[in-house]
Order: C-alpha cells, then structure tokens, then sequence
C-alpha cells in the first residue's frame, strides 16, 4: 500500500507535469480575449495566430497574434502583429509590442506563423523567444517558399525586438508541372556565440544551399542533388539588435 503522503506527491508531481500542457490550451481560448483588449473591433486571424507556455520561464505565455486588414483598406496586402508575453495562471498580459505591417504578403500568401522557443540565451539574465513567418507563392510552375525568423527579449513591462527577419529557410523553382525542373533551397541555422557589444552574445549562422534537378529518365521521375555549398556569417549586436545582411532578410 502507498502512504498518503506519497499519494500527495505523485499527485503533485503528475499536477507540475500537466500544469504546461493545460496552459497551452487554455491559451488558444485566450488569444481572441487579448486581442480585443489590445485592439477593440480587430478581428484576430486565429488559423494564422500561436500561443505557448514558455518553457525557460512556465509562469510566462508567448502570443503572437496576426490582425488582417480589411480588403478594401490600402494595407490588404500586409498583416499587423501583436506579440505578448501574458501571465500563465491569470491570462493577464505582462507586456507587449504592436508592429503594424509587420508582415508583408502583396507577392506571397502569409501560410503560417510558428513560436520558437530554442535556447536563445543572449546575455547571462536575457533570453530571447522567436516568431517564425512563413510565406509561399501562389504560382505552380513557379514553386517558392520561405521563413524568416524575429527575435525578441522581455524588458520589465516591454517586448524588444533585437532581431528583424531573418531568412531561415527559402525556396525557389521552376518545373513543367509534370518533372522537369530545377529548385534552390537554402537553409540557416543558429548558434549563440560569445560575448560581445553590450554583453550580447554574437549570432553564428551555418547556411546550407543545395541545387536540385528533376528530370524525366525512362518514364520515371529522376531527382538529384548537388553537392551542398556552405557559408557560415557571423551576426553582431549593435545598436541595441542585430544586423542583418542584405539578402538574408525578408523585405518587410
């Protein structure tokens, strides 16, 4: 037979280990409450919007909250961002940035917005979290796609940006519809490097491009792959944020 107070503790071990699993549901039905406080008469695009318990820190909850225009509005082609940090037992918002436009989609259709939450540890007592867009054409036999990456860090009462869209992964194509064809896809990955300007850690990019060929051979559909070409660029912070490089950020 357990003793009571072992009972008691698994209890309360079982109840610490569902505590982020509940917050993250409960936050969904938040998401809609936030953005009428923050913007009374905006209508929240809930399919392309994300909430998280934040796993460095489970008593704060990441939004990022995607508000569409109006079609006949002059800003129809870009999507306005809400990105808050919200108390994970209450739901009260402890801090948030508003970024008007923030996402441009007049080429490309705006398919998805992600949290990310690695360890983006850029000074001993800051740690950013990310939001992750994703956009992709709209032409068949012209395939493209790609991701970009903001960074932010938690203030006192404010959200800082201290790194503006950075492309993580792209793709770019032409096919026939049926093989033939020829893709780029480049791929970027992050380390946190040393110290730097302001105790701020310096950012180490690997990036990975790849240039593949389809082709039809004997009825059958044949791809193959180059041989991987491999940079590596190193982001410093200045200014209070990152610059970033001309062609690795998406136009805003």
């Amino acid at each position: 037979m357990i003793p009571n107070n072992m009972k008691m503790k698994m209890l309360i071990a079982a109840a610490s280990l569902l505590a982020p699993m509940l917050a993250h549901a409960d936050c969904k039905d938040m998401m809609s409450a936030w953005a009428e406080e923050l913007h009374p008469g905006r209508v929240l695009d809930s399919q392309r919007s994300e909430c998280q318990t934040w796993p460095a820190n489970p008593q704060l909850t990441l939004a990022a909250l995607s508000l569409a225009h109006d079609a006949d509005n002059d800003d129809a082609g870009a999507t306005d961002l809400e990105v808050l940090v919200a108390d994970t037992a209450s739901g009260a918002i402890v801090a948030h940035l508003f970024q008007r436009n923030a996402i441009n989609h007049d080429a490309e259709r705006f398919s998805d917005i992600a949290l990310d939450t690695a360890r983006y540890q850029l000074t001993p007592t800051s740690r950013a979290f990310g939001v992750r867009v994703s956009h992709e054409g709209t032409e068949r036999m012209i395939p493209k796609g790609a991701t970009s990456l903001s960074l932010y860090v938690l203030e006192g009462a404010n959200v800082r940006p201290v790194l503006d869209s950075l492309i993580v992964e792209e793709a770019t194509g032409a096919w026939d519809l049926r093989c033939t064809g020829a893709y780029d896809v480049t791929k970027r990955t992050i380390a946190i490097g040393p110290a730097g300007h302001d105790g701020y850690a310096s950012l180490k990019i690997t990036e990975k491009r790849v240039h593949t060929v389809t082709r039809m051979a004997k009825n059958e559909c044949v791809k193959k792959d180059g041989r991987p070409k491999q940079s590596a660029y190193t982001l410093e912070y200045r200014n209070g944020q990152y610059s970033v490089p001309e062609g690795m950020q998406r136009p805003g």
